[in-house]
């Protein structure tokens, strides 16, 4: 399991390629390039698929004559790691500033304050 700090020295066709991982649950190189907007070369891919595995974010299985790649850690907590970098980073580590800043962002999509509620009552039995 890698260590999820590492993730932030990720490059962006890196952190690109893990993302479809996390989306498609897992793929073969060819999968994974049709979706990466201005897709490098089938081998380009294939290497950095081949670096991430050796960095131990991804692994692969095979499946008839191709490899299936799959990220080998959750979503969740690469989304969670990611949220905390941001939090930390630029709302000084406070997650109020950050929701804050979150309800402000569009005034054309109406929030939906119940389901927000809920999910803090439900943050609150969990801890």
């Amino acid at each position: 399991m890698p260590d999820l700090r590492d993730l932030d020295s990720l490059g962006a066709r890196e952190r690109q390629i893990l993302d479809v991982l996390f989306r498609l649950g897992g793929a073969g190189v060819a999968e994974v390039r049709a979706q990466l907007a201005s897709p490098p070369t089938y081998s380009a891919v294939r290497g950095m698929l081949g670096l991430l595995e050796q960095k131990g974010y991804v692994t692969h299985e095979r499946d008839g004559l191709r490899y299936v790649y799959r990220p080998t850690l959750s979503p969740g907590k690469a989304k969670r790691h990611a949220l905390k970098g941001v939090v930390a980073t630029f709302f000084r580590g406070s997650p109020e500033r950050a929701v804050s800043a979150l309800l402000g962002l569009d005034e054309d999509t109406p929030i939906d304050l119940a389901k927000l509620r809920a999910m803090i009552e439900q943050s609150r039995e969990d801890a």
